[in-house]
């Protein structure tokens, strides 16, 4: 039985919890939260407004589990791995490539394991499409769209507003494109992006991006904290194909490859449906690699470079010109 403490009970920290509950090989062991909320199957005494006094109560902690702002990740990933537990820690690592980094590094050196939860990578209709790139069923890909949309989040002490702390819309909630790109076609060579909105619209922000991979493929990622509903999209076109994805359309996922000179429907959403909850899928799949000692579909170092590109960006939009992307992590 893998025991699990989670940091953190608000959205994400509930939706984690719940599932966890469903597993059979996982207990959460306790929460930690400065208001102690109730969350439905975890008794009273299990709550506790300090990390420390969770330790100290609870005896064996297999693995800690942060859903906590991004800002403080790293207070609590250092605690975490210093207490020999394993991690489970939202996107993005951290608030600054600094912390990131530093996170990884004291992660190795206490031989726990770090998982990011970049969940979209465990959406059913993005993990088809990585399986359609590398099955080279479009020919060569050169052009790639995304887009991701939502209002803008609110939550305790309203600290996305702080993008110090949050990273806006990029570091928050673009880099799930920028990850799911970088996961399809490799390292990013150089980065121009437009913020539409400037910084200090709290409640606004509107933002393109055009990335350029090593590998010749050209995408163009989107975004916004604009409207109530959450939509998002991607396009990718090559030479003998193309795929779209729309998620505000009953068949969201549509494949067409040219045979001769018609296009034909190979896929849709029909053939892909995955009836679990994506973050179920993700955690599972966590929890699968700490018992199993499991290589993970996302890894910390993918993480760091999703966030290096995403400060490349920030960058990019303040200098007002491209900025190129240096080796990877190491």
């Amino acid at each position: 039985m893998i025991n699990i403490l989670v940091l953190g009970a608000g959205t994400m920290g509930r939706t984690h919890i719940r599932a966890y509950q469903r597993m059979s090989n996982v207990k959460v062991v306790g929460i930690v939260d400065v208001n102690k909320p109730t969350v439905e199957g975890v008794a009273k005494e299990l709550y506790f407004n300090r990390f420390e006094d969770a330790l100290e109560s609870l005896g064996e902690i297999h693995v800690v589990d942060i859903c906590l702002p991004t800002y403080l990740h790293k207070e609590f990933a250092i605690k975490a791995a210093t207490s020999k537990a394993h991690i489970i820690c939202e996107k993005p690592l951290a608030s600054t490539l600094e912390d990131a980094g530093e996170i990884i590094s004291i992660c190795e050196e206490n031989k726990v394991k770090l998982f990011v939860g970049h969940v979209v990578r465990f959406f059913s209709e993005y993990s088809q499409a990585k399986k359609l790139v590398d099955q080279k069923l479009f020919g060569d890909i050169k052009y790639v769209r995304t887009f991701r949309n939502s209002s803008f989040p609110i939550a305790w002490n309203d600290w996305y507003s702080n993008y110090q702390y949050s990273g806006g819309l990029l570091l928050d909630l673009l880099i799930h494109d920028i990850d799911f790109l970088c996961w399809c076609f490799g390292e990013v060579e150089s980065v121009n992006a437009n913020n539409i909105r400037k910084m200090e619209y709290k409640d606004v922000q509107h933002i393109s991006v055009e990335l350029n991979f090593k590998n010749g493929v050209n995408a163009q990622v989107a975004g916004s904290w604009s409207e109530n509903k959450f939509r998002t999209n991607f396009e990718i076109q090559g030479e003998a194909g193309y795929l779209v994805f729309d998620s505000t359309k009953e068949q969201p996922l549509n494949l067409q490859v040219k045979r001769g000179t018609s296009m034909k429907l190979i896929a849709n959403q029909e053939e892909i449906k995955n009836i679990e909850s994506p973050y179920f899928t993700q955690l599972n799949h966590y929890v699968d690699c700490i018992i199993n000692n499991h290589t993970p579909i996302m890894t910390p170092q993918e993480a760091y470079q999703s966030m290096k590109i995403a400060f490349a960006a920030i960058k990019s939009f303040e200098i007002g010109d491209t900025v190129y992307l240096e080796e990877k992590y190491h």
